[in-house]
């Protein structure tokens, strides 16, 4: 079984590029949603993906990812995308033994850096990097699926998404 087990975090600051050891651009477009799945195609640096998820919000979530032709995801993105698309670069950041994601957003999210930590079980600790604020993981407004469907650049400034139809990822 193909478990994700991922904290993510809002960010403090920039001071991370500093310990930034690459980067690469993702865009991403989805072609299903139901209560119970997402399901999207990505474009990560010089490869594609199509990705299938369980319900978002989680700590653990099911996930498959298979890797396919860039250029085919590129076609799938155009083709079947249900919501404009995600784009943002995504740095590679290690800290304390994890190389954590930190992914600017760029678009109609733009404004918006997150950073996630992929762990190996559910109840491993994680060092907090000092540019780590917030910690977001079961807050749907920050999934993907949900930010293509209600960008961050729409959101008031209380936080909310014009719209919580409670099923995003």
């Amino acid at each position: 079984m193909a478990l994700e087990i991922e904290r993510k975090f809002l960010t403090r600051g920039d001071t991370w590029r500093q310990a930034s050891t690459g980067s690469a651009r993702i865009v991403q477009g989805y072609f299903a949603r139901t209560p119970l799945l997402r399901a999207r195609i990505r474009i990560y640096g010089d490869k594609g993906f199509i990705t299938l998820k369980s319900e978002g919000g989680q700590l653990v979530r099911h996930e498959y990812e298979y890797e396919i032709p860039k250029a085919e995801a590129a076609e799938m993105i155009k083709q079947f995308s249900i919501e404009p698309m995600i784009s943002k670069i995504r740095h590679n950041v290690p800290y304390e033994g994890v190389v954590w994601a930190v992914d600017v957003f760029e678009g109609a999210n733009r404004g918006l850096v997150l950073a996630e930590a992929e762990l190996k079980h559910a109840d491993q600790e994680l060092a907090l990097p000092p540019w780590v604020g917030e910690e977001v993981t079961k807050d749907r407004r920050y999934g993907n699926s949900n930010l293509a469907r209600y960008p961050f650049v729409t959101w008031d400034g209380d936080g909310n998404p014009p719209v919580d139809d409670g099923d995003a990822l």
